[in-house]
């Protein structure tokens, strides 16, 4: 089956298969969030992105096998609503950007730095900080040995802009500098990008609107 990126809540997940990596994705909660399920091929093990809402969904999407981690990609509550519940159940450890992880109530195992790898199974991605949505949020790239890299943005980077900064010039500058420094002009175009509401892009497709973005503010 072709992967879409396009879900929807209450519906069926969309599974991304690659050589080493499963990766489902599911909408969950009343902002229409992103959740991501990563699934070693080679181990099995899993970690999830962001417990954003309804956890009933999240751990019928992780089943039986459980999780070794969760990563909660930035401090906003629509991400991290379902957290308590699904680190109970699986007692999963939790990872969050240093700067970001005191506005999360679930305490945090492990404190993201950027450049940080954390790992799922034989699978390694890479943390980068970008600042500017909040001080402390961060993506998760995924460099493919078998292909194009994959990147998971959060609420950094969308199709048709970078998040909201809330008419804040200094965070829009912040974050602009950021995706562009360490997501456009360290990976290629064909690089997809799984961000934490809506449909998924490329940076291939998002390139050439970046003067535009610096341009209109937002």
């Amino acid at each position: 089956m072709t992967y879409s990126g396009a879900v929807k809540a209450g519906g069926p997940a969309d599974v991304h298969e690659l050589t080493d990596l499963m990766i489902s994705k599911v909408e969950v909660g009343s902002m229409g969030n992103n959740a991501y399920l990563l699934r070693c091929r080679n181990t099995g093990e899993q970690l999830l992105i962001d417990a954003a809402a309804d956890p009933a969904t999240l751990l019928t999407l992780i089943g039986d096998d459980g999780i070794a981690s969760v990563v909660t990609t930035h401090r906003h509550g629509d991400h991290w609503q379902a957290l308590a519940e699904v680190v109970a159940a699986t007692g999963a450890r939790t990872y969050a950007g240093r700067h970001d992880a005191e506005g999360i109530p679930v305490p945090t195992d492990v404190l993201v730095e950027d450049g940080d790898t954390i790992t799922v199974g034989r699978v390694e991605l890479t943390a980068r900080h970008l600042v500017g949505h909040t001080p402390g949020s961060i993506a998760l790239i995924y460099d493919d040995p078998h292909g194009h890299p994959h990147v998971f943005t959060g609420d950094c980077l969308f199709p048709g802009g970078v998040g909201n900064t809330w008419k804040d010039p200094a965070a829009f500058a912040s974050l602009l500098r950021d995706v562009e420094t360490k997501l456009f002009a360290a990976l290629p175009d064909e690089t997809w990008v799984y961000p934490g509401h809506g449909k998924d892009t490329t940076l291939g497709d998002e390139r050439p609107h970046l003067p535009e973005w610096r341009e209109r503010g937002w």
